[in-house]
């Protein structure tokens, strides 16, 4: 049973880290302590409801209706795409640099949204949840133990990107290192979009 936590873990960690849309935009928040531990929350909360669905067959269904990766596909191109036009709007016009007692710019429900939209509009989250992650939890000695190391692996990762960014907030409170975050943000979204674009998805069973 070690074992297949440690596999969900380790597998799942590095498949967590490598899905870049949600890291960028938690870590953004988290920079500016707007709500970041809401976005944490939510990515925390989806990757344990997919991994547990998956377990369970939903990625048979998935299958079953490719052409909805292909919907959702496309809408993640254009979502990730308008992140990335807003970040670099802002490194052109600039803004304040971060103070301790400047009061959150963006709503809760806002960033609700939006975490919500940059999870569930990227297809790929669904191809490693839904379909890759179950087909490796399906070989472990015991599934229900493996979901559990990925789901710690979502919880501890989402953890210290909204705990490591709040923390660093303090060191960059200068229009000029909001402009570079900015850029890096807008950057990531944008090659993220275009791989999406131009070379669609690629999972267990697709092509």
């Amino acid at each position: 049973m070690l074992t297949s936590y440690l596999t969900g873990l380790v597998v799942c960690g590095g498949i967590i880290i490598a899905i870049g849309a949600q890291n960028a935009y938690i870590l953004g928040q988290a920079i500016r302590r707007e709500h970041h531990w809401y976005s944490a929350g939510i990515c925390m909360c989806a990757d344990i409801l997919l991994f547990t669905a998956g377990m369970f067959g939903v990625n048979a269904a998935l299958m079953a209706v490719p052409q909805a990766l292909e919907v959702l596909r496309w809408l993640g191109v254009v979502f990730l795409a308008w992140l990335a036009l807003v970040a670099f709007y802002r490194v052109i016009m600039g803004r304040q640099g971060l103070g301790a007692d400047v009061a959150a710019a963006s709503s809760v429900r806002m960033v609700v949204l939006t975490t919500l939209a940059v999870t569930l509009l990227n297809p790929q989250v669904y191809l490693d949840t839904l379909l890759l992650i179950p087909a490796i939890g399906a070989q472990q000695e015991s599934p229900a133990v493996f979901v559990a190391g990925a789901s710690s692996a979502s919880i501890l990762w989402f953890g210290l990107l909204a705990a490591g960014g709040a923390a660093l907030s303090p060191w960059l409170a200068s229009p000029r290192a909001w402009r570079f975050i900015d850029g890096a943000i807008g950057s990531m979204m944008a090659v993220i979009a275009f791989h999406l674009a131009s070379t669609g998805l690629s999972g267990p069973g697709l092509s």
